[in-house]
């Protein structure tokens, strides 16, 4: 049995935190926002996850002094521009250590840097793992079979995790390549955006299938720039995780596309939505790192023109589809083959 800390209340944490406590662990749960605790300790219910019956074992605070008694491990379950002021909030309690479990997906966008290497920066005492995957808060809610990615350069940590976390319906597996996993985490919902709006524009299933294929194709092509082992890519952290997020009813991004995709502006999309986007979060970070690494990523780019510049989706579209033909081999492959 361990002690965890869950730092943030929402559909994600509260679905890890209800789990980890089936499986037999001490749980704790903090917020910032004391009416949200409120909420949470009366009712036992998260207000995105109404038919989900929170235990009573899991214990609710807003004081992060008190919250952090103890040897405990801690779960990162906050939007991922809010991981660096709570990282910095939280150092003064941190032995050393201590193992933080990191579960927001993006790249700051400033510093290009994931929400592992954010967290390391604040709590350089702590050893710190990203868990990522294609996981539905809604479906870990129900208990339905669920796969993960339990990341850390250490691997003897990336498996104390695994233990922690498994049990008959989350099946965890381990990544060296932390990295590539948390960049998969991030791009992935800026292809999903990028899937809803060709639902919200009346596109079918070829459009989505060439957008996930290809979305793929451009996370990669990034990762192996950066570092990163191909197998991550073809993994449950990058195909997996698109997938889901990109074809899902419980996707927050691909519901926000779709609404971009009939008409609706992404201010207000992001509003229908009602919880955090983080495609939209992580596309300043994705253009930077494509043009930082020089490398091409169409979709991305045309999803940014569409958010960020004003461009019309059914234009945007119609600019990707009538780029330059090429191959969809890598370079060295074709030559070799066409001597």
């Amino acid at each position: 049995m361990s002690k965890i800390n869950v730092i943030g209340a929402g559909t994600w944490g509260m679905a890890l935190a209800r789990m980890l406590c089936r499986n037999g662990h001490e749980v704790k749960v903090w917020s910032a926002l004391p009416e949200e605790i409120e909420q949470l300790k009366t009712t036992r219910r998260q207000k995105n996850l109404p038919d989900m019956v929170i235990p009573e074992e899991i214990i609710f605070t807003d004081r992060i002094e008190d919250f952090c008694e103890g040897d405990n491990l801690f779960l990162f379950a906050v939007p991922s521009v809010f991981v660096r002021n709570t990282a910095h909030r939280l150092a003064p309690y941190v032995k050393e250590g201590q193992i933080i479990v990191d579960v927001a997906k993006g790249i700051e966008a400033d510093t290009l840097m994931t929400m592992s290497e954010i967290i390391h920066s604040e709590i350089p005492q702590a050893g710190v793992v990203a868990l990522s995957g294609p996981t539905h808060a809604e479906e870990v809610a129900k208990d339905l079979p669920t796969t993960i990615v339990s990341a850390s350069p250490n691997q003897a940590l990336a498996e104390q995790v695994q233990r922690i976390f498994s049990n008959s319906v989350m099946r965890v597996y381990t990544n060296i390549d932390i990295k590539g996993v948390e960049l998969c985490g991030a791009l992935k919902n800026i292809i999903a955006l990028a899937a809803g709006i060709s639902a919200g524009l009346g596109y079918g299933d070829n459009t989505k299938a060439a957008i996930i294929t290809r979305g793929l194709t451009e996370m990669a092509r990034l990762g192996m720039k950066i570092g990163c082992l191909p197998e991550t890519f073809s993994g449950l952290a990058g195909m997996g995780d698109l997938i889901v997020t990109a074809t899902s009813t419980h996707s927050r991004n691909n519901k926000c596309g779709t609404l971009i995709g009939k008409g609706v502006a992404p201010e207000e999309a992001v509003k229908q939505v009602g919880m955090v986007v983080e495609g939209i979060n992580a596309l300043p970070a994705a253009m930077a790192l494509s043009r930082k690494y020089d490398v091409e990523m169409p979709i991305t780019e045309a999803v940014n023109a569409v958010v960020n510049e004003g461009k019309k989706p059914s234009d945007a579209v119609h600019e990707l589809m009538e780029r330059e033909m090429k191959t969809e081999l890598p370079k060295p492959i074709f030559l070799m083959n066409n001597q």
